[in-house]
């Protein structure tokens, strides 16, 4: 897949602004604070349909305005070329045309572009708490299939739906509670399997490409593991929530199911989070990026574009050097606050000052 160009209007600090890519390396430079992850970030929400940073839709629409746009033209690699345009609002709801036919629902977009984004902020799927793991297993769900987005949002809804109920309940039970909490248990029971089994299998098929990531980074053998086993997963949903509900009542709140789960990281029979260091969770966090970036061009047979956000700046010499020389086939941008190593072969620089493109050589 290959980004033909980008315009934003009103996105972030751009007024408006137009680039054009080529294949290959492409490095956008800029000192702090200029725009280059802001381009990269309205990139990244045409894959995804949300920003890489965490933050909704008005922090992405520039001050004093109310509506922007982001506009791109794609070339799959089997010879397709859309044409997208998304509109993002704070007064009504975000809309996004392809081909100029409108979508009935933005969601539609997810898989039309795709994306893998390294930031510095990677760090913290290593180093944070168990939501960022699941955010990270279940975004990778969505790139490698659409159907995963809807799962995740209706499982979302019941344990939403479940909690209020039990809030409501005050830690009391009768009838009417016995019996609205065994629907949203029959509800959750169902999507919640199907959600946690399929990290299950993501997991089992992801991990040898994270292993061969981190060794490439690393530069050495490493024992990596990633495991997925939730108690609930293997005594089954229903009874775990059967033998939760008591607690849940008493703390009125859903304490089992996929939404409380975490994902273990470990290097050499260590926990990652806590035992290594630095420069190995960072490794860690790039290889779980590389491996994902991997595993989806082989899964769908399409190269997704793979944007570097001030990464490198992050790392030792012999890591980032290690990373441009694993450099995946296709597409890459690099985001920087100075030149690039000789070993990135870039391919074409875009200068950007204060939200205007200076120059595209």
């Amino acid at each position: 897949m290959i980004l033909q160009h980008i315009e934003l209007s009103d996105f972030r600090n751009y007024t408006n602004a137009k680039v054009d890519f080529e294949t290959g390396v492409t490095a956008i430079i800029g000192s702090n604070g200029q725009g280059k992850t802001n381009l990269t970030e309205a990139l990244a929400y045409l894959s995804t349909m949300k920003s890489f940073r965490g933050v909704p839709t008005e922090a992405m629409i520039r001050t004093s305005t109310h509506t922007a746009f982001v506009r791109a033209k794609v070339r799959h690699d089997d010879g397709r070329e859309i044409s997208i345009e998304a509109k993002l609002t704070t007064q009504g709801r975000n809309q996004v045309l392809v081909n100029g036919t409108k979508l009935p629902k933005t969601r539609d977009l997810l898989g039309m572009v795709r994306t893998t984004v390294f930031s510095p902020d990677d760090l913290d799927l290593v180093k944070g708490g168990p939501h960022l793991r699941r955010d990270f297993m279940d975004d990778s769900l969505v790139a490698f299939a659409v159907k995963y987005d809807a799962l995740r949002l209706d499982v979302d809804r019941v344990v939403r739906q479940r909690n209020a109920v039990l809030k409501q309940s005050g830690g009391r039970v009768n009838n009417a509670v016995s019996s609205m909490l065994d629907l949203w248990d029959e509800k959750l029971v169902t999507m919640g399997t199907q959600l946690g089994e399929a990290r299950k299998n993501l997991v089992t098929q992801l991990t040898p490409f994270i292993t061969h990531a981190y060794e490439e980074l690393a530069q050495r053998s490493c024992n990596v593991v990633v495991d997925y086993s939730p108690t609930w997963l293997e005594t089954g949903l229903e009874t775990a929530l059967q033998q939760s509900r008591s607690e849940d009542l008493r703390r009125l709140v859903t304490t089992v199911g996929p939404h409380r789960d975490d994902i273990e990281l470990e290097i050499n029979g260590l926990a990652a989070r806590t035992h290594a260091s630095q420069g190995e969770q960072r490794t860690l966090a790039l290889a779980l990026r590389l491996a994902l970036h991997r595993f989806i061009s082989q899964s769908v047979g399409e190269i997704p574009i793979l944007v570097l956000d001030d990464v490198l700046s992050e790392l030792d010499p012999d890591r980032a050097k290690a990373l441009l020389n694993h450099f995946p086939v296709g597409q890459v941008l690099i985001t920087t606050a100075s030149e690039l190593p000789i070993g990135a072969h870039i391919g074409r620089r875009v200068q950007i000052r204060a939200g205007t493109i200076l120059e595209s050589l």
